[in-house]
């Protein structure tokens, strides 16, 4: 229940924002721009529709865990609205009331929305032989995880096409694929999504990587990895399932041992490809 709220809330948030700013706008327009009310909410509002169309626009990987600038525009925001608002409640009291659904809004995607539950890690210990277990490449044929013995390989566990930070990520790993490559390391990229999406993104970026279907995410719940409901509500129309991956990266030496793994708690911090090569040069000397 909690990942289906979570699903619905990461659709209707962002939308409700942009209702507000545009609700906003239309009310300062129908006042001539003569009524200050609506300033600290326009604030907010723009902020966190900001916030969510960057995310697409600025291809970047991470974030900081708690998005400070944005959080004090959005806060500022609020007060602002308390500041006006509070001596003339009963006349603005929506002003109020869509300030506070804001403000609170964006804590809980801060501190509730961007973390996942609790993963038992230690099946992805460093240490341990990875599972092996089996995929599916664009031609729907069954790759194992044993045909990547022999080098070192780096499995990348992504969301999907839809996630503007996973797609930011891979951008990082491919501009790194030279440095990569001489080390003789496979690069394995791994989603539950359908083949025409994996497909698509190979063909994007034209780099001889391993871009692989987890197809009904049977290797993400051997490795308890899978997030339940984890699509935003309504993506299921462009033909994604409900269910995907948690954000995972495993490095293994030549002979299968996980020699690195991360497996983030919030969905917005990710590590850096340097810091896979900087695992390499470690382990593989």
């Amino acid at each position: 229940m909690n990942n289906v709220l979570k699903s619905l809330y990461i659709s209707l948030f962002p939308l409700f924002a942009l209702y507000i700013v545009i609700q906003q706008l239309t009310y300062s327009y129908s006042n001539n721009f003569r009524d200050s009310s609506q300033i600290g909410n326009l604030i907010s509002s723009l902020t966190i529709v900001a916030f969510f169309i960057g995310l697409f626009i600025k291809k970047r990987a991470r974030t900081t865990t708690s998005l400070y600038s944005y959080t004090f525009l959005v806060f500022t925001g609020f007060i602002v609205t308390i500041i006006i608002n509070y001596n003339s409640f009963n006349k603005n009291s929506n002003h109020l009331l869509f300030g506070s659904l804001l403000f609170i809004g964006w804590i809980v995607y801060l501190k509730w929305y961007s973390y996942f539950r609790s993963k038992n890690t230690n099946l992805l210990s460093v240490g341990n032989k990875l599972p092996a277990f089996e995929l599916e490449n664009s031609d729907k044929e069954k790759v194992s995880s044993d045909f990547f013995l022999n080098n070192p390989t780096i499995f990348l566990f992504y969301r999907g096409n839809w996630c503007p930070l996973c797609m930011a990520q891979i951008k990082e790993v491919v501009d790194e694929y030279k440095e990569l490559e001489k080390r003789n390391v496979n690069v394995v990229l791994i989603s539950p999504q359908p083949h025409k999406f994996s497909k698509s993104l190979a063909n994007k970026h034209q780099v001889p990587f391993y871009f692989l279907t987890d197809k009904n995410n049977i290797t993400a719940k051997k490795l308890g990895i899978i997030h339940k409901n984890g699509i935003p509500a309504g993506f299921q129309v462009l033909g994604y399932d409900s269910d995907t991956v948690l954000p995972t990266i495993i490095i293994t030496n030549k002979n299968g041992a996980i020699i690195y793994s991360d497996l983030t708690s919030n969905y917005r911090v990710r590590p850096e490809p340097k810091e896979f090569i900087k695992v390499l040069d470690e382990n593989l000397i």
